[in-house]
């Protein structure tokens, strides 16, 4: 049976098409298994009291790629956070760990790098929890009530002043009673010395001298009266 020209070109039509169905399907699946930016995810979680930030590659390609992250301040990188790591993903996802102390609310840039496939940042970037890994465990609330029940413990130990006082209430009451003790001398001087019955014996002294002497003077009177008779 012989092919004749218009079976052949219908058969290379057909293989042409086939041909073209089976390129596309591998460029497909070609484009489905290379690395892409959307395979790669972050995440800030806690181990005990300390962070750590955990970057997942579900590339089912298997394409090597290396992850830096670097911590952010208003839009500048603060600083790169460890060393940059390198991944292999994988269909069921692959995981690569940067042990960092994140602030709560902080902002990283997670950065792919994966051959000529992928090289840029993870969007959007990773904000940490509010609420940090370490607890504060000083309670500053409840010391602060026992400093200041200190304050009342020294105000307890204040009426010492007021004891102050009533000392100095009975040291006027000593100066007082010392101060009469100079007036009481100055009365017995007065009584032991030239006052007012010092005077008197003094009086009565010289009206005992001029009787003495009238006595005296009539008793001679009267002798030369009786001598001249």
């Amino acid at each position: 049976m012989s092919i004749t020209r218009r079976s052949a070109r219908r058969t290379v039509r057909v293989l042409g098409v086939a041909s073209a169905t089976v390129a596309l399907a591998l460029g497909v699946t070609n484009t489905a298994l290379a690395c892409n930016i959307r395979e790669f995810s972050a995440e800030a979680s806690c181990v005990g009291e300390k962070g750590q930030i955990v970057v997942t590659d579900k590339d089912a390609s298997g394409q090597a790629a290396v992850i830096t992250v670097f911590l952010e301040n208003n839009g500048a990188d603060a600083h790169q956070v460890g060393e940059a790591q390198e991944i292999k993903g994988s269909r069921q996802g692959t995981t690569v760990t940067f042990t960092e102390d994140w602030k709560p609310n902080a902002e990283y840039r997670i950065h792919v790098k994966a051959g000529n496939l992928v090289d840029e940042d993870i969007k959007p970037n990773l904000t940490t929890p509010s609420e940090a890994c370490k607890k504060d465990e000083t309670p500053a609330p409840s010391e602060t009530p026992s400093e200041s029940a200190t304050p009342p413990a020294e105000e307890s130990e204040s009426p010492s002043p007021s004891e102050t006082p009533s000392e100095s209430t009975t040291a006027p009451a000593g100066t007082a009673s010392n101060a009469p003790s100079p007036a009481v001398g100055d009365s017995n001087l007065a009584e032991t010395g030239a006052n007012s019955n010092t005077g008197l014996i003094a009086g009565v002294a010289a009206a005992l001298v001029v009787i003495g002497g009238g006595a005296v003077f009539f008793g001679m009177r009267r002798r030369g009266a009786n001598s001249g008779s």
